[in-house]
């Protein structure tokens, strides 16, 4: 079964006892702009999300993206 990014990343927030508005008042410190509870929402929910804003959500709550090559 395929994820959104919205689920994946509200089920990550679930696990480290974090909420949205949280995230985005951290996110803003990583990435040195303001981003707001509503703005990060709605990215996730129209699936708008960019490259650098996943990074910024993965350091924040402590993960890492990675690659796999899959296997015949």
């Amino acid at each position: 079964m395929i994820m959104s990014a919205q689920e994946d990343i509200r089920i990550l927030l679930f696990r480290e006892h974090m909420t949205i508005t949280a995230l985005a008042q951290k996110m803003s410190a990583v990435l040195d702009k303001k981003v707001s509870r509503s703005s990060l929402s709605q990215k996730l929910i129209n699936g708008t999300l960019r490259y650098n804003e996943l990074e910024a959500i993965c350091q924040v709550l402590g993960y890492t993206i990675e690659y796999k090559k899959n296997t015949p």
